[in-house]
Protein backbone atom coordinates (compact mmCIF):
# COMPACT_ATOMS: atom_id res chain seq x y z
CA UNK A 1 0.00 0.00 0.00
CA UNK A 2 1.34 3.82 -1.08
CA UNK A 3 2.09 5.81 1.94
CA UNK A 4 0.17 9.24 1.20
CA UNK A 5 2.42 12.27 0.22
CA UNK A 6 2.78 14.68 3.04
CA UNK A 7 0.32 18.13 2.60
CA UNK A 8 2.75 21.04 0.76
CA UNK A 9 3.59 23.51 2.99
CA UNK A 10 4.97 26.75 3.24
CA UNK A 11 8.83 26.56 2.77
CA UNK A 12 9.91 28.10 5.97
CA UNK A 13 8.24 25.43 8.18
CA UNK A 14 10.29 22.80 6.73
CA UNK A 15 10.02 19.38 7.86
CA UNK A 16 10.50 19.50 11.80
CA UNK A 17 7.21 17.92 13.28
CA UNK A 18 7.05 21.28 15.74
CA UNK A 19 7.35 23.85 12.97
CA UNK A 20 5.13 21.78 10.91
CA UNK A 21 2.69 21.46 13.49
CA UNK A 22 2.69 25.19 14.19
CA UNK A 23 2.18 25.93 10.77
CA UNK A 24 -0.74 23.54 10.54
CA UNK A 25 -2.72 24.55 13.15
CA UNK A 26 -1.68 28.33 14.43
CA UNK A 27 -0.13 30.27 12.04
CA UNK A 28 -2.04 32.11 10.25
CA UNK A 29 -5.75 31.47 12.28
CA UNK A 30 -6.77 34.54 13.60
CA UNK A 31 -6.63 34.91 17.51
CA UNK A 32 -8.92 37.05 20.04
CA UNK A 33 -8.15 35.86 22.90
CA UNK A 34 -6.22 38.43 24.86
CA UNK A 35 -3.53 35.97 26.67
CA UNK A 36 -2.74 34.67 23.63
CA UNK A 37 -2.52 37.85 21.85
CA UNK A 38 -0.25 39.12 24.86
CA UNK A 39 1.75 35.69 24.78
CA UNK A 40 2.31 35.67 20.94
CA UNK A 41 3.63 39.63 20.98
CA UNK A 42 5.85 38.60 23.85
CA UNK A 43 7.34 35.59 21.79
CA UNK A 44 7.64 37.35 18.59
CA UNK A 45 9.83 39.68 20.34
CA UNK A 46 12.08 37.36 22.21
CA UNK A 47 12.80 35.51 18.83
CA UNK A 48 14.21 39.07 17.42
CA UNK A 49 17.93 37.82 16.08
CA UNK A 50 16.95 34.19 16.85
CA UNK A 51 15.11 31.55 15.01
CA UNK A 52 11.98 31.34 15.45
CA UNK A 53 11.83 27.22 16.06
CA UNK A 54 14.00 28.27 19.14
CA UNK A 55 11.64 30.14 20.50
CA UNK A 56 8.82 27.37 19.33
CA UNK A 57 10.90 24.75 21.60
CA UNK A 58 11.04 27.08 24.60
CA UNK A 59 7.89 27.66 24.64
CA UNK A 60 6.46 25.64 27.51
CA UNK A 61 9.81 27.12 29.61
CA UNK A 62 7.92 30.52 28.85
CA UNK A 63 4.49 29.56 30.15
CA UNK A 64 6.07 28.44 33.10
CA UNK A 65 8.50 30.94 33.93
CA UNK A 66 5.82 33.97 33.27
CA UNK A 67 2.96 32.61 35.09
CA UNK A 68 1.43 31.45 31.62
CA UNK A 69 1.66 34.94 30.33
CA UNK A 70 -0.75 36.40 32.70
CA UNK A 71 0.09 40.16 32.10
CA UNK A 72 -1.35 40.95 36.05
CA UNK A 73 1.06 39.16 37.11
CA UNK A 74 4.12 39.77 34.86
CA UNK A 75 3.39 43.72 35.21
CA UNK A 76 4.05 43.58 38.96
CA UNK A 77 7.55 41.60 38.68
CA UNK A 78 10.30 42.79 41.08
CA UNK A 79 13.99 42.74 40.47
CA UNK A 80 14.09 39.55 42.32
CA UNK A 81 11.56 38.11 39.33
CA UNK A 82 13.66 39.50 37.09
CA UNK A 83 16.95 37.61 38.96
CA UNK A 84 15.36 34.46 38.82
CA UNK A 85 13.83 34.59 35.03
CA UNK A 86 18.04 35.92 34.28
CA UNK A 87 19.00 32.40 35.36
CA UNK A 88 16.36 30.42 33.86
CA UNK A 89 18.12 28.05 31.29
CA UNK A 90 14.46 27.17 29.37
CA UNK A 91 13.94 31.09 28.04
CA UNK A 92 15.99 33.49 26.12
CA UNK A 93 18.06 35.20 28.98
CA UNK A 94 18.53 38.48 27.70
CA UNK A 95 18.10 40.90 30.17
CA UNK A 96 16.81 43.93 27.97
CA UNK A 97 14.02 41.19 26.69
CA UNK A 98 12.75 40.45 29.86
CA UNK A 99 12.56 44.05 31.43
CA UNK A 100 10.83 44.45 28.24
CA UNK A 101 8.14 41.65 28.92
CA UNK A 102 7.24 43.32 32.21
CA UNK A 103 7.31 46.86 30.66
CA UNK A 104 5.12 45.45 27.98
CA UNK A 105 2.81 43.70 30.20
CA UNK A 106 2.16 47.44 31.89
CA UNK A 107 1.78 48.43 28.70
CA UNK A 108 -0.63 45.90 27.77
CA UNK A 109 -2.90 46.57 30.63
CA UNK A 110 -3.17 50.12 30.13
CA UNK A 111 -4.45 49.32 26.34
CA UNK A 112 -7.14 46.66 27.83
CA UNK A 113 -8.56 49.71 30.13
CA UNK A 114 -8.50 52.17 27.51
CA UNK A 115 -10.00 49.91 24.87
CA UNK A 116 -11.90 47.03 27.17
CA UNK A 117 -9.58 44.35 25.22
CA UNK A 118 -6.38 43.77 23.62
CA UNK A 119 -8.26 42.23 20.91
CA UNK A 120 -10.30 45.66 20.12
CA UNK A 121 -7.23 47.79 20.17
CA UNK A 122 -4.97 45.53 17.89
CA UNK A 123 -6.93 44.43 14.97
CA UNK A 124 -7.71 47.84 13.95
CA UNK A 125 -4.75 47.87 12.48
CA UNK A 126 -6.28 45.84 9.99
CA UNK A 127 -9.69 46.78 9.87
CA UNK A 128 -11.20 44.18 11.83
CA UNK A 129 -10.81 41.52 9.40
CA UNK A 130 -7.65 39.24 8.20
CA UNK A 131 -5.62 40.51 5.27
CA UNK A 132 -4.66 37.62 2.67
CA UNK A 133 -1.78 37.60 0.43
CA UNK A 134 -0.70 34.22 -1.63
CA UNK A 135 3.05 34.83 -2.04
CA UNK A 136 3.72 32.79 -4.95
CA UNK A 137 7.26 32.93 -4.66
CA UNK A 138 10.76 34.17 -2.10
CA UNK A 139 10.36 37.18 -4.19
CA UNK A 140 6.63 37.47 -2.84
CA UNK A 141 7.43 37.56 0.33
CA UNK A 142 7.45 40.48 2.97
CA UNK A 143 8.78 41.79 5.91
CA UNK A 144 6.85 44.66 7.24
CA UNK A 145 3.88 46.26 5.37
CA UNK A 146 2.55 49.83 5.89
CA UNK A 147 0.40 48.27 8.48
CA UNK A 148 3.09 46.94 10.90
CA UNK A 149 4.81 50.31 10.23
CA UNK A 150 1.50 51.87 11.70
CA UNK A 151 1.14 49.16 14.75
CA UNK A 152 4.92 49.58 15.83
CA UNK A 153 4.31 53.11 16.27
CA UNK A 154 1.51 53.62 18.05
CA UNK A 155 2.84 50.30 20.72
CA UNK A 156 6.28 52.12 20.73
CA UNK A 157 4.32 55.42 21.84
CA UNK A 158 2.14 53.39 23.91
CA UNK A 159 5.16 52.04 26.32
CA UNK A 160 5.77 49.12 24.20
CA UNK A 161 9.24 47.23 23.38
CA UNK A 162 10.73 44.74 21.03
CA UNK A 163 7.78 45.89 18.77
CA UNK A 164 9.78 47.12 15.42
CA UNK A 165 7.56 46.83 12.24
CA UNK A 166 9.22 43.28 11.44
CA UNK A 167 7.89 41.74 14.36
CA UNK A 168 4.61 43.52 13.92
CA UNK A 169 4.77 41.81 10.95
CA UNK A 170 5.34 38.53 12.37
CA UNK A 171 3.10 39.18 15.56
CA UNK A 172 0.32 40.13 12.85
CA UNK A 173 1.22 36.14 10.82
CA UNK A 174 1.33 34.68 13.70
CA UNK A 175 -2.29 35.51 15.26
CA UNK A 176 -3.91 35.41 12.10
CA UNK A 177 -4.30 39.48 11.24
CA UNK A 178 -2.47 38.36 7.55
CA UNK A 179 -2.71 35.07 6.47
CA UNK A 180 0.58 34.45 4.26
CA UNK A 181 -0.10 31.10 3.62
CA UNK A 182 1.95 30.39 0.11
CA UNK A 183 0.00 30.08 -2.98
CA UNK A 184 0.84 26.05 -2.78
CA UNK A 185 0.41 25.49 0.58
CA UNK A 186 -2.60 23.49 1.71
CA UNK A 187 -3.83 26.02 4.77
CA UNK A 188 -4.05 28.90 1.26
CA UNK A 189 -7.62 29.56 1.80
CA UNK A 190 -8.75 30.99 -1.61
CA UNK A 191 -10.53 34.06 -1.30
CA UNK A 192 -14.14 34.42 -2.68
CA UNK A 193 -14.76 35.67 -5.75
CA UNK A 194 -14.50 39.31 -5.64
CA UNK A 195 -13.21 39.68 -2.29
Amino acid sequence: MDTPAPPQRCAWCGTDPLYCRYHDEEWGVPVHDDRRLFEMLILEGAQAGLSWITILRKRPAYRRAFDRFDPRKIARYDQRKIRTLLADAGIVRNRLKIHGTVRNARAFLAVQQEFRSFDAYIWRFVGGRPRVSRPRGPKDVVARTPESDVMSTDLKRRGFTFVGSTICYAFMQAVGMVDDHAATCFRAKRPAPGA
